[in-house]
């Protein structure tokens, strides 16, 4: 059953329920946007309430009888002012959940289908005013405060990952949009000759679940670590990986651009391949013979993407992981606000949005067990002696840059103290302290030049970011730690 067939399912059988509940309402043609906007804030958090994957706006169906009498409405082309319908929804309601307007044919008469996805986090607002369906009528969430509480209960308990995308599937239906062969290759376990053991695995590692039709639903988890096409997932298709390739150091002029549609477990190794296919390389000589090294070690580049796909914040829509990489950098972008300080990275314990997520990415080796893996991009950057590594936030995304080499002495100033600065934590990890020698080291400086790490150590000193630890007359034999040690 395709998509638009299991819409028009939906549909014949609300209408045979005797009248409209919480998570559905029937119009016969267009209301007012002011009301759709509303109609949409108070399905969205009545279907959290309800424990529906969606709810439903249906146009074409008289109120009163359930009957499909066709409607005149046509979203694509309704506007307010100068502004398409869908968008000026979008932006009037907090958080921008996921919803998509679909036109149906039934009994050979037009159908207008809203199918909007459940509140998450927070309760959506439009206008700034939060709604609720009490019955079949639309109410201000604030007026019932019993509700209020009960979605705040519900939002403390169901991460991401156990959330539905897909519901009423056969297995043969399961079987083609989840990749299943990868899922045993990638746990070395053998593929088992049934589907129904097949089955049994994936429902094991709450990749599916059992819904009350008896038919399987496919969890967030098990769409976005395993998909075959996440565009056959609608409210995953905008978390699809991109790639961006640039000719220059700005963003005028892409030279290629690719959006990996696999799933993250399924789709990691062609990810990554790919990016090392279009990353500059760097002329080096070795034993008087000259070869291309790549501009960024792989175990960077692989634990940085394997973060960025981990640690995103899935509930910010319309934005997904973006790698952009220009001939002096590389650039890996992912939604949400780091839940640690950025100049905290490598020493802290790990947090995760998704700790469903990031465990089985664990256990295929992706990332690293015990936490982050920013101290090996640390070692890598080092040993490469490559410009330190930025960690950036913004305000609804973290940023990570890795740049390109450059000699010592076309570094600039923050470039020298922020290296200076990761060097301690990275020494500081391994239980030891930074002294002018391991940072003469990490430059590539020579012993006679012991004054430019002393100049580099005094600068960040100055900038609070390091200290120093002990008494000592000669100057390089002192140690150092980091502030917060």
């Amino acid at each position: 059953m395709n998509n638009l067939e299991y819409l028009k399912s939906i549909v014949t059988e609300l209408t045979k329920l005797p009248k409209e509940t919480e998570w559905f309402e029937f119009k016969h043609n267009e209301i007012s946007p002011q009301e759709c906007g509303e109609y949409i804030s108070a399905l969205s958090n009545s279907a959290t309430l309800m424990g529906k994957v969606s709810a439903y706006l249906i146009w074409g169906i008289d109120a009163r009888t359930h009957d499909i009498v066709g409607t005149t409405f046509k979203p694509k082309e309704f506007k307010v002012g100068n502004e398409e319908l869908e968008n000026w929804l979008l932006h009037n309601l907090s958080p921008k959940i996921n919803f998509t307007f679909q036109k149906l044919v039934i009994e050979g008469k037009p159908i207008v289908l809203l199918e909007i996805k459940p509140a998450f986090r927070h309760p959506v607002r439009f206008k700034n005013i939060e709604y609720i369906r009490v019955g079949s009528y639309k109410k201000k969430l604030k007026d019932f405060p019993e509700k209020e509480r009960e979605l705040w209960r519900i939002f403390d308990k169901i991460p991401f990952e156990q959330g539905i995308v897909k519901e009423h599937l056969s297995d043969e239906e399961v079987l083609s949009l989840i990749d299943y062969p990868a899922y045993f290759s990638l746990l070395n376990t053998p593929l088992p000759d049934s589907r129904s053991g097949i089955i049994n695995a994936l429902e094991s590692d709450e990749l599916l679940c059992r819904g009350e039709s008896g038919r399987w639903n496919i969890t967030n988890l098990g769409a976005i670590l395993f998909a075959r096409d996440l565009t056959k997932f609608s409210s995953l298709k905008r978390k699809i990986v991109r790639v961006i390739q640039y000719k220059g150091i700005n963003r005028n002029e892409t030279i290629r651009e690719q959006s990996d549609r696999k799933g993250y477990a399924n789709g990691f190794e062609e990810l990554v391949g790919f990016i090392n296919t279009i990353i500059p390389t760097n002329e080096v000589i070795e034993k008087a013979l000259r070869k291309e090294v790549p501009m960024f070690p792989d175990i960077a580049i692989r634990e940085l993407v394997a973060n960025a796909l981990i640690h995103q914040d899935f509930y910010i829509a319309g934005t997904s992981v973006m790698i952009e990489i220009f001939p002096d950098r590389m650039e890996i972008t992912n939604p949400g606000r780091p839940l640690v300080k950025t100049d905290r990275f490598l020493d802290s314990p790990p947090k995760s949005r998704n700790e469903a997520l990031a465990s089985f990415m664990r256990r295929i080796g992706v990332c690293e067990e015990r936490g982050s893996g920013v101290d090996k991009v640390i070692f890598q950057t080092e040993l490469y002696q490559l410009p330190a590594p930025l960690f950036e936030e913004t305000d609804e995304h973290t940023r990570i840059v890795l740049f390109a080499h450059k000699d010592f002495e076309d570094m600039e100033k923050e470039d020298r103290v922020r290296a200076c600065y990761l060097h301690v934590c990275l020494q500081y990890v391994q239980h030891k302290k930074m002294t002018n020698r391991s940072l003469r080291d990490r430059f590539g400086i020579s012993e006679k030049e012991g004054a430019k790490a002393t100049r580099i150590i005094n600068a960040t000193l100055k900038k609070g970011l390091i200290k120093k630890v002990g008494v000592s007359e000669a100057r390089k034999a002192a140690k150092y730690v980091p502030y917060w040690a």
